[in-house]
């Protein structure tokens, strides 16, 4: 059974548009893309499916020109299926195993844009390197990750709490009844993580032992692809850049901190193969004296996580058993899987159609060093988020940074329920997704940027 996803709305808004463009869904292995085009399917009066792992026949398609009426042709002569603009959806998936391909993408574009084209594949990055151009300005990126709380609550039955949780404001927080469960459920959210083959195993049995299995068996898969990043780069060196991603989260990476005594370039190697492959997201530290965020980067000092907080959990060897027994003020209460579990949030939060990056602030002095877990642009200000695991903490770094700065409005993240402390809008973990319509509600009681 199919457990809807907030990629769905992206699709459909995407099949209207006027000026719609080829699709290329984007995003890491098993996070559901081919799933979620199925299901997307079902909207339309025809499906057509080329599949380039299952059938070697449709390589030969795009050797050739890329004139797209002929490549029409061939693939109705080859699947035996009528292609009809306007009616069908034509479905290019693991499209990374063929090139010729991806390039093609763009004359659909130019030459049939009445036909509604959509192509996907497991380690798409790795294939863009090796094209010149595969069709910037012509093709729409779409990106998905793995399920973020809200669908992951809605997918276990919990929809009722979820509109409760929508309803809240500064103004009308959350019942402690409900703050609770919601605290509960996040506990449990955050064992399972967002890989979607362990959403649907704890949905469908409410076991942990299935959860862990499946994890176990989504771990050994995603190492498998090890090999097939770079064929110049020793698998062993990828494994161990991956081992230190997981043993850094939540600080500034040191790339030669590797029991392999790896030099820097060959660390930032291995480590820059798996950001390609998503399984890893960079946290870029930024200055913060503006925007655009990214134009105010410092390349030197980056943080990473890891895709998923039930893998990260998992990598971590911690026992699930364990786990559950503790209280959810307990569980989270650890600064590394809060961080983990915000940053997360905070990109399932973007819109679906742009490649979303992560920023924070660091600064490091002789007497003085102070850091903010993210930054985020909201108003065409720079507004940032501290992180907090529990319910309490100073907030010295955050009040550091909006000082300097000249920022009038900050964000902390952490279990207490929604409630305004001066200049410091606070909001729970669970609801970090909502920040942008919380803070819109909250609009006329923000003082303005300086």
């Amino acid at each position: 059974m199919y457990i809807p996803r907030n990629i769905d709305s992206a699709l459909l808004e995407w099949k209207d548009d006027a000026f719609r463009k080829p699709m290329l869904l984007r995003g890491a292995r098993q996070t559901g893309k081919t799933t979620a085009v199925q299901n997307f399917s079902k909207q339309f009066p025809s499906f057509v499916e080329l599949n380039f792992e299952k059938d070697k026949r449709l390589f030969g398609i795009f050797e050739d020109d890329l004139h797209v009426s002929r490549i029409i042709r061939q693939i109705e002569g080859i699947l035996r299926k009528r292609v009809e603009p306007g009616k069908t959806l034509l479905f290019l998936d693991e499209i990374q195993l063929c090139p010729r391909a991806i390039s093609a993408l763009r004359y659909f574009y130019e030459d049939l844009p009445e036909l509604h084209v959509i192509a996907t594949g497991s380690l798409l990055e790795f294939a863009f390197k090796r094209l010149k151009d595969f069709g910037v300005g012509r093709i729409r990126n779409t990106f998905l990750y793995p399920f973020s709380f809200t669908e992951f609550a809605e997918a276990v039955g919990e929809g009722i709490l979820i509109e409760h949780m929508r309803e809240a404001t500064f103004s009308k927080p959350l019942s402690e009844l409900d703050h609770s469960l919601l605290l509960e459920l996040l506990k449990t959210y955050v064992i399972v993580g967002g890989m979607p083959a362990a959403v649907n195993a704890y949905a469908k049995t409410h076991s942990y032992l299935a959860v862990a299995r499946m994890h176990a068996d989504i771990m050994t898969s995603l190492k498998a692809d090890f090999g097939k990043y770079d064929d110049k780069v020793p698998v062993e060196r990828i494994r161990n850049a991956f081992a230190s991603v997981v043993a850094q989260t939540g600080g500034k990476f040191i790339y030669t901190n590797s029991d392999l005594e790896l030099s820097y370039k060959q660390a930032k190697e291995a480590t820059d193969l798996l950001e390609l492959s998503k399984l890893i997201v960079k946290v870029k530290s930024c200055h913060a004296n503006g925007i655009p965020l990214g134009g105010d980067i410092n390349p030197k000092s980056n943080k990473f996580i890891l895709l998923d907080t039930g893998l990260y959990l998992h990598e971590c060897g911690l026992d699930i058993a364990d786990l559950i027994a503790l209280p959810p003020v307990e569980f989270i209460n650890n600064d590394k899987l809060a961080e983990l579990l915000v940053g997360l949030e905070l990109l399932k939060s973007a819109d679906a159609f742009t490649d979303r990056s992560l920023f924070y602030w660091h600064r490091e002095a002789a007497n003085s060093t102070a850091e903010v877990d993210y930054l985020v642009q909201h108003n065409g200000a720079v507004l940032p988020i501290e992180v907090k695991a529990g319910r309490r903490g100073a907030m010295k770094s955050l009040h550091m940074l909006m000082a300097e700065k000249g920022i009038r409005l900050g964000l902390r993240t952490s279990q207490e329920n929604l409630r305004i402390m001066d200049n410091i809008r606070i909001i729970p973990h669970y609801m970090i997704g909502e920040w942008k319509r919380l803070l819109a509600d909250a609009r006329p009681s923000i003082p303005p940027y300086i």
